[in-house]
């Protein structure tokens, strides 16, 4: 089993918020593949990073889903859209092993 965690920002390069229907979009594609999502998005996390000689920061809510066959292809390809949609350079999913208790 495996668990897939996507870092997204709540904000554009601008500074603009993203529409709550983003996220409901990403949420219900999510579901409709996977079968469930979990979405941390009332407190959001804050990421800091020296790019260029500054201090960028972001703010950003995590989802996740858990799926038993991790198919690197169709997430590179997912990366790739949502980059698009939001508007940024690189967009963190990460995957992790992990054991149901």
């Amino acid at each position: 089993m495996h668990l897939v965690q996507l870092l997204l920002p709540l904000y554009d390069n601008s500074g603009n918020a993203f529409s709550e229907t983003v996220y409901t979009g990403i949420r219900r594609e999510l579901t409709e593949r996977f079968g469930g999502v979990t979405a941390f998005m009332s407190a959001p996390a804050q990421g800091l990073w020296i790019s260029e000689g500054g201090t960028t920061h972001d703010e950003i809510v995590v989802v996740e889903v858990m799926t038993s066959d991790l198919d690197c292809e169709w997430w590179a390809s997912y990366r790739a859209r949502l980059e698009m949609l939001l508007k940024q350079k690189h967009i963190v999913f990460r995957a992790q092993s992990i054991v149901l208790l």
